[in-house]
């Protein structure tokens, strides 16, 4: 195959225009499907020209979510290490808390992406990103807590609040309200742009 018809993994192209503001999508979208087909492709080969094209776009990924991942993430260990530190009987205010925010943030990403990115899927699809990037930081964060903090007392603590199973396992769940409520907050966001062009036009 000529390295001129030579395309990137389809879904790496999809995630990258996802992941761009609208007014960006076309210029680094085709610059760097230029750099691929011009010199990665004839200098490395097809397979490796797709693998450095994929670092590419994860590099564009990391860069959109990096900031709501830290935030997402950060709620997630703050709520963590209260609860090992301050130990309850009665989790309902914290749960209640801690679920408003989570919901509140990922509506508001939602929002965010689908609105820079002028795309419904945009928002679905960053919020889902954003909240398994924020698992692997929590899971990391997480066992680096337990390093730091685990006296017998803290160990009882964690016992009493779900265990180290729900320490290290329930962050990769939050993908199911991550495509749901990322979902809401991405139709915000469209139906605002058409709110929005209706008064402009």
């Amino acid at each position: 195959m000529m390295a001129e018809t030579t395309t990137p993994p389809e879904w790496a192209e999809t995630l990258l225009r996802l992941s761009l503001k609208a007014t960006d999508c076309e210029n680094v979208s085709g610059d760097l499907l230029e750099e691929y087909r011009a010199s990665m492709v004839p200098s490395r080969g097809e397979a490796a020209a797709d693998a450095w094209y994929v670092a590419q776009v994860a590099g564009f990924v990391w860069r959109t979510t990096w900031l709501w991942a830290l935030v997402f993430s950060g709620a997630s260990l703050a709520r963590t290490a209260y609860d090992w530190l301050v130990p309850t009987t009665d989790f309902h205010l914290r749960a209640q808390l801690s679920t408003d925010l989570g919901v509140a943030l990922l509506m508001v990403i939602g929002l965010w992406a689908g609105w820079r990115a002028r795309s419904f899927a945009a928002g679905v699809a960053i919020a889902v990103v954003v909240s398994q990037i924020a698992a692997i930081i929590s899971v990391v964060g997480g066992g680096l807590l337990f390093a730091l903090l685990a006296t017998p007392d803290v160990r009882r603590a964690i016992d009493g609040s779900g265990g180290l199973g729900e320490v290290f396992g329930m962050p990769f769940m939050m993908i199911i309200p991550a495509l749901i409520v990322g979902s809401a907050g991405s139709a915000v966001a469209s139906l605002g742009r058409k709110v929005r062009s209706s008064f402009v036009g």
